[in-house]
């Protein structure tokens, strides 16, 4: 298990160093790009925001008691917007999109693999990685700090409801209130993380299906393992970032 672990973490390295090769080389493939662009916003955004908008109905229902033992209610805003911006806004909509994308992804190469689609495209002389993967890749990593942001707003948006109905908050103070308690430190390590959890989503997703095995099986056991392998990965990332960002900020 270790040497197949090990020779995993190469092979996907290898994979993702392949890509920072021909990133920058001719031909480019602006409208595929687009479309990708398009498939993994247009493919998540919904899911993304009706999300974001019952975490934020949750977390301030479910904290809405224990402050107001400690008479700090007024504290709520501030507390919500730190807590889903910081960390639970960027990891839940990774994980979603972990699942939805990476593993339509890898499904998608799989499937091309498994019915030789790939191999014609080699003889008929396009570069197969440029147009599958490449712009896979980008996509992913553009796309995903557009959701994440999305579905920070719907969260607040869920969380100034639950305010509204039992303390009669308006939306105007509310937000007032959140963007008085954010802080340059809160918005743009968050950000940046989300570029690094795009960039996973899509490697992974785009590795397990281009190597898929042959038959119908391989592209299951390729669209399950891009979810768990990318999950994990997202996790180890997100520790990286708040060590750093601690390092820098404390």
């Amino acid at each position: 298990m270790v040497t197949s672990f090990l020779l995993e973490i190469g092979e996907i390295s290898y994979f993702a160093g392949r890509f920072f090769k021909d990133f920058l080389k001719p031909p480019y493939e602006f409208k595929e790009l687009l479309h990708q662009c398009y498939n993994v916003g247009n493919r998540s955004l919904f899911l993304v925001g009706i999300t974001g908008f019952i975490i934020g109905l949750v977390f301030t229902l479910q904290s809405r008691p224990t402050l107001m033992q400690f008479g700090a209610v007024s504290w709520m805003p501030s507390m919500v917007s730190i807590s889903i911006i910081r960390e639970i806004g960027p990891i839940i909509a990774a994980l979603i999109c972990a699942g939805k994308i990476g593993s339509g992804i890898g499904a998608e190469i799989g499937s091309m693999r498994v019915t030789e689609q790939i191999d014609a495209m080699e003889v008929s002389g396009t570069n197969p990685f440029k147009f599958l993967v490449i712009t896979r890749i980008v996509a992913t990593t553009l796309m995903l700090p557009l959701l994440v942001i999305f579905g920070d707003f719907m969260a607040l948006i869920g969380s100034s409801l639950v305010q509204n109905l039992k303390d009669n908050t308006t939306f105007l103070l509310y937000f007032n209130l959140v963007f008085n308690s954010l802080k340059f430190s809160d918005i743009v390590p968050a950000t940046i993380k989300t570029f690094f959890f795009g960039f996973a989503i899509g490697l992974i997703g785009c590795y397990k299906g281009y190597y898929c095995k042959r038959g119908t099986a391989g592209v299951g056991k390729a669209a399950n393992a891009a979810v768990v392998y990318t999950s994990v990965l997202i996790f180890i990332i997100d520790f990286i970032a708040v060590f750093v960002t601690n390092i820098f900020y404390d």
